[in-house]
């Protein structure tokens, strides 16, 4: 196991499966070391015998051949079962208590800025990266990963102007459709901010995901909320801030888990929003209400998720510039300056 805790920088190109086959060979050594004998990992393979999967994977395989092709890679590459890793790409969708969190910050206007904290399994600090992706024959990307998983549950620019980032919803109205985590990494092909709500809202959907999408050269900015029934599509107007559990009023019969940090982190978000719109970092890096901060370090955190990266999209009219940080309070790890690479 690594012991350089910095987030990593990563280039791949390819196929499909040449795509997967390399995420999977940069996750492998954390994926044995810590992932398959974790809680996590155990508790969604319970879930091998669900029928829902079976029904999952034809969706997939049909629908969208070039991320089936990824997953297969990737399992190549983890050097672990195929079905263990399709069903860990699914653990959303069967299981509310994935540990995948985060906060989203969201503020309008002409050039809107989209800030994000990706917090997500402690035991992978030093084990994540930026990887930049360039598909054969598809739009090129630069995404946040984790060991063993697909891209597209993250954040994430792409070169046709898309700036994504998704937040956890942790269910309790999940069925048979396409992963949540495939219908993220299919937005990285669509080529217009109309393309992508279309695919989020006529899509066959299995779980629950919050989404922040932005265009490059498009002022708007928009909150998706989608569940197995149901997709809300919001233009935020004013500054606003989004923990893991859905908040749009036309979602609120869904039923869903609202945990202690989620409930916290939201409420002090949008206690931060009032007023002039504030730094993003200054929401992100906020501390103040123990033991459920929005920056999330603590060993004992009730959602067994700390904050692995910050990034903070500008959205321009001409290019995306984006900085990453690693550690709260220190200068960017990578910048992005009109780029998908840092400059």
């Amino acid at each position: 196991m690594s012991t350089d805790s910095r987030l990593g920088f990563i280039e791949i190109a390819g196929t499909p499966h040449d795509i997967g086959l390399q995420l999977g060979r940069f996750g492998r050594d954390i994926a044995h070391a810590h992932l398959v004998k974790g809680h996590a990992w155990a508790s969604v393979m319970t879930f091998r015998g669900d029928l829902r999967i079976a029904a999952m994977r034809r969706l997939v395989e049909e629908r969208f051949p070039a991320y089936w092709g990824e997953l297969q890679g990737l399992a190549a590459g983890l050097a672990l079962p195929f079905d263990e890793v399709f069903l860990w790409n699914c653990r959303g969708d069967v299981w509310a208590f994935a540990p995948d969190g985060c906060t989203t910050v969201q503020l309008p206007g002409p050039e809107p800025v989209l800030a994000h904290n990706e917090d997500g399994d402690p035991g992978f600090r030093g084990h994540c990266a930026l990887a930049h992706v360039r598909p054969e024959g598809g739009i090129a990307f630069t995404s946040f990963i984790y060991p063993a998983s697909i891209p597209g549950h993250t954040f994430a620019a792409t070169e046709a102007g898309l700036v994504q980032a998704v937040n956890n919803i942790r269910s309790r109205g999940v069925g048979i459709g396409l992963p949540r985590m495939v219908l993220g990494r299919a937005l990285f092909d669509c080529r217009t901010l109309d393309d992508a709500v279309h695919l989020l809202k006529t899509a066959e959907r299995a779980g629950a995901f919050h989404m922040t999408l932005a265009w490059k050269g498009d002022p708007r900015l928009l909150g998706i909320e989608f569940t197995h029934t149901n997709c809300s599509v919001v233009s935020i107007d004013r500054p606003q801030c989004h923990a893991n559990h859905l908040v749009h009023p036309d979602m609120a019969g869904e039923r869903q888990v609202i945990t202690g940090s989620s409930g916290s982190r939201q409420e002090r978000g949008d206690t931060l929003m009032v007023g002039n719109p504030p730094d993003p970092l200054d929401v992100l890096w906020d501390k103040a209400v123990a033991p459920l901060p929005i920056y999330r370090v603590q060993p004992d955190d009730p959602d067994h998720e700390n904050t692995l990266a910050t990034a903070v999209f500008h959205v321009g009219a001409n290019s995306v510039e984006w900085h990453v940080y690693d550690r709260a309070g220190e200068m960017p790890r990578f910048t992005m300056n009109g780029a998908l690479t840092p400059g």
